[in-house]
């Protein structure tokens, strides 16, 4: 079984902001609410491919920079009356310590 991705501590994600890493073939925007939940999803938007990871953190969503579309940080599923899903990464706080689940390897394009 592959092993949690350690990619740093809580404070180095700024509050109501992401930071973003590499994992599994993945850009992954890591959020941090103001409440200091911790929510990772793949950094792309379904649907113009925007980077999540530069859009505006409010409660547990985000939105997109490029379109405006809300997505829940817990789930990835675009807020109604959108749809689509961003892809969500389970992720764990540990002794202040922010970890990843293993990713799933991002599939080649045929």
């Amino acid at each position: 079984m592959a092993e949690w991705i350690e990619t740093g501590k809580v404070t180095d994600i700024p509050r109501l902001g992401a930071r973003t890493v590499q994992a599994g073939g993945l850009r992954i925007a890591i959020f941090r609410t103001a409440n200091d939940e911790i929510f990772a999803l793949e950094d792309r938007c379904p649907h113009k491919d925007g980077p999540l990871s530069q859009g505006i953190v409010h409660g547990r969503s985000v939105t997109c920079p490029l379109h405006n579309q809300v997505f829940h940080l817990d789930s990835g599923q675009g807020a109604d009356p959108d749809d689509g899903c961003a892809r969500s990464i389970a992720v764990r706080v540990t002794d202040g310590r922010v970890f990843l689940a293993p990713a799933p390897q991002q599939q080649a394009a045929e």
